[in-house]
């Protein structure tokens, strides 16, 4: 399995918690777990083309858009809700996608770790 990790605007995100033995940023403080979830419908054009790729092979690049939209809106949330508790990073991130509604024409996204206060 590998990992994640990236800093911007001042804030740390990692899917993994980062060891200060191996020159990892070190945490101050835990603040608790956070979440993020977003919900994405699929359209009827989105399925035609899908449908057709699933045909011809290829990339369905409408259903990876939104998909890759979905994941950065729950991140966002994730982040905000982190910020509110003070933290500067989150570790641990998780990622989860499901299949919803009677003809699984919906996906959700969601994305959870741990708030943390990094070490200055």
């Amino acid at each position: 399995m590998g990992w994640f990790s990236k800093q911007d605007k001042g804030f740390f995100l990692a899917t993994v918690v980062p060891g200060t033995a191996a020159g990892g940023p070190a945490i101050a403080q835990w603040l608790g777990v956070v979440h993020g979830e977003a919900i994405i419908g699929a359209n009827i054009f989105r399925d035609l083309f899908s449908s057709v790729r699933d045909v011809v092979g290829g990339r369905a690049a409408g259903y990876e858009r939104a998909l890759s939209g979905a994941r950065d809106s729950a991140v966002e949330d994730m982040i905000a809700g982190a910020r509110e508790l003070g933290a500067n990073g989150v570790v641990g991130m998780d990622f989860d996608y499901e299949v919803l509604g009677e003809a699984n024409g919906m996906m959700m996204v969601c994305v959870s770790g741990t708030a943390v206060k990094m070490a200055a």
